[in-house]
């Protein structure tokens, strides 16, 4: 459960899936996005949740395939994940990239853009059976769902 050091290449896929997006997302900001009132709590776990996901994600060889197997179910959910969220942002682009396209649900599932790699993250733990990344994504989950929730709740209250 500790992990064995090494380099793993399915980490970096998912941190260029990850970070190419959002690259592109902080250049074209949403109109009427403003993270002013975001919860300092909610935003100091995403940051150390961010932190340690990169870390645990590119520091242990376990979650680069080994053999095809019954638990080889998790690294493939995992990776559907992250091409959903690549849909997401597919979709954020081609629209008219406002916060309300931002935030809305992508195929039922609520605060997409943060529900979907946290949850990708969490299921590569599991394949990989690291306790850090199962641990770095949980605290992820709380700050940068968190946030996305807290927006989501925002902009609902300025829509009454």
């Amino acid at each position: 459960m500790l992990g064995n050091f090494g380099f793993s290449y399915i980490g970096l896929i998912y941190l260029l899936m990850l970070w190419i997006p959002n690259s592109l997302w902080a250049r074209r900001k949403p109109q009427g996005y403003d993270p002013a009132g975001e919860n300092k709590l909610l935003l100091a776990l995403e940051r150390v949740g961010q932190v340690l996901c990169t870390a645990s994600i590119l520091l242990f060889t376990d979650y680069n395939p080994r053999s095809i197997e019954l638990w080889t179910g998790w690294l493939i959910i995992s990776a559907a994940l992250m091409i959903v969220y690549e849909l997401f942002w597919l979709r954020y682009f081609r629209g008219k990239q406002t916060v309300v396209d931002f935030y809305r649900p992508f195929y039922g599932i609520p605060a997409p853009g943060a529900a979907l790699p946290v949850a990708a993250f969490l299921l590569l733990g599991v394949y990989g059976k690291v306790i850090w990344l199962i641990t770095a994504s949980i605290i992820l989950g709380i700050g940068h769902v968190g946030i996305h929730l807290q927006h989501i709740k925002d902009l609902q209250g300025a829509n009454k």
